[in-house]
């Protein structure tokens, strides 16, 4: 089973998506932000299930439409450690530190 690591910066993605979810006051905030981290802990058993992206990274496609979100990741196969370097919605054109 590999292990997560969550970028320091992942945090501020998901403060971002709270900020975008009471903006148009979305009622079941902690349930999307729940199947993130469900969809997040596949990588657990699964580390390889996200499309390739750019730079050996790979991006983990999270549900759909306005629930639809994206984490990019990079898996070292040598420490069996997926490190989740950054959300975003699937609507959105690019990562925040892009």
């Amino acid at each position: 089973m590999s292990r997560i690591e969550l970028a320091p910066e992942v945090g501020d993605d998901l403060e971002r998506i709270l900020a975008h979810l009471a903006e148009f006051e979305v009622e079941d905030t902690a349930a999307r932000i729940q199947d993130i981290i469900e969809a997040i802990s596949v990588l657990e058993h699964n580390p390889l299930i996200g499309r390739p992206a750019p730079n050996g990274k790979r991006e983990l496609v999270i549900g759909r439409s306005t629930r639809g979100y994206v984490a990019l990741y990079r898996y070292i196969p040598e420490l069996d450690t997926v490190f989740v370097l950054a959300l975003k919605g699937q609507k959105e054109s690019g990562y925040a530190r892009e």
